[in-house]
C-alpha cells in the first residue's frame, strides 16, 4: 500500500505543477492560431486529473486502504484533532463563504443588480489574470468546461484533501497534522501553476481551508459539493465577460 501512495504522489509531485505547467504554455501559443485545440486540453487536463483519482480506487480494491480513509463516507465531526475552537472557527468561516457563493449564484439569475455588480468585478479580473485564454468561448467549449469543472470537483477533493492527507499521515506518523495540511495544500496551490504566483499562493489558502473542514467533518462529499458551487460560480458571466474582450 505504501509503495502505491508513493507513485501517486511522485505523478502529483510532477505532473500538474511542472508537466502540466509547460503543457499549458505550449498551449497559450497554440489556441492563438488554432483555437480548436481548447477543448483538446481540457481533456487533456481532465485525463490528469482522473489518473490519480483511478489508482486512489484500484489502491481501495487492492489494499487495506478503504473508502472511509479517502473521505467518501457521511459527515461525522471530528473536534478532536484541531480542538474544539479551531474546528467551529473553522464551520463558521466555510458556513459565510458557502452563503457568499450562494448569494451570487442565485443573485446573479434573479437580481439584476447583483449581476451587473458580478459581471463588472468579473471584468476587472478577466483584465488582471494571466490565463484568460483557457476560459471556454464556444458552446462546444462550454460544455466541456462543465465536465472539466466537474471533474475538477470531485478528482481534486480526493487527491488534495482526502487521499494526500491520509497518506501523509500514514507514512509520516510523527507529523503534525498541520504540516500535513500545509503539504497537501501546498500541492495543491502547485497544482495551478498556470495560474502564476499568486494563483498558487490563493488556492494554497483555499487548499489550508479546505483541508481544515474536511477534517473537521470527515468526510470528502460536502466539499465536493462546495467545490463544485464555486466553479459554477467562476462560470457565471462568461459569454459577457468575452463579448468585450474579443
Amino acid at each position: 500500500m505504501v509503495l502505491g501512495m508513493w507513485l501517486i504522489i511522485i505523478f502529483v509531485l510532477l505532473y500538474e505543477p511542472i508537466i502540466g505547467y509547460f503543457d499549458y504554455q505550449k498551449f497559450k501559443i497554440a489556441v492563438k492560431i488554432k483555437a480548436t485545440v481548447r477543448s483538446h486540453y481540457y481533456l487533456k487536463v481532465m485525463i490528469g486529473l482522473w489518473v490519480p483519482t483511478i489508482l486512489i480506487f484500484i489502491l481501495v480494491f487492492l489494499t487495506e486502504l478503504n473508502l472511509k480513509d479517502i473521505g467518501i463516507t457521511y459527515p461525522n465531526i471530528d473536534t478532536n484533532t484541531m480542538g474544539k475552537a479551531i474546528t467551529y472557527s473553522i464551520f463558521v468561516i466555510a458556513s459565510l463563504y458557502l452563503l457568499s457563493v450562494l448569494y451570487f449564484c442565485i443573485g446573479y439569475h434573479f437580481s439584476e443588480k447583483i449581476r451587473t455588480k458580478f459581471i463588472q468585478a468579473k471584468e476587472k479580473e478577466l483584465n488582471t489574470e494571466s490565463f484568460p485564454d483557457i476560459l471556454p468561448i464556444t458552446s462546444k467549449e462550454k460544455k466541456v468546461w462543465n465536465y472539466v469543472s466537474l471533474t475538477a470537483a470531485v478528482t481534486e477533493e480526493i487527491i488534495y484533501r482526502a487521499f494526500l492527507i491520509f497518506a501523509l499521515s500514514y507514512i509520516f506518523p510523527e507529523l503534525s497534522i498541520w504540516l500535513v495540511i500545509i503539504f497537501s495544500s501546498l500541492l495543491f496551490g502547485l497544482a495551478h501553476t498556470y495560474q502564476g504566483f499568486s494563483g498558487v499562493i490563493k488556492t494554497s489558502i483555499v487548499g489550508i481551508l479546505f483541508s481544515c473542514i474536511y477534517i473537521g467533518l470527515g468526510s470528502i462529499l460536502p466539499l465536493i459539493l462546495l467545490h463544485f458551487l464555486i466553479d459554477y460560480l467562476a462560470m457565471l458571466g462568461d459569454s459577457e465577460t468575452q463579448e468585450v474582450h474579443h
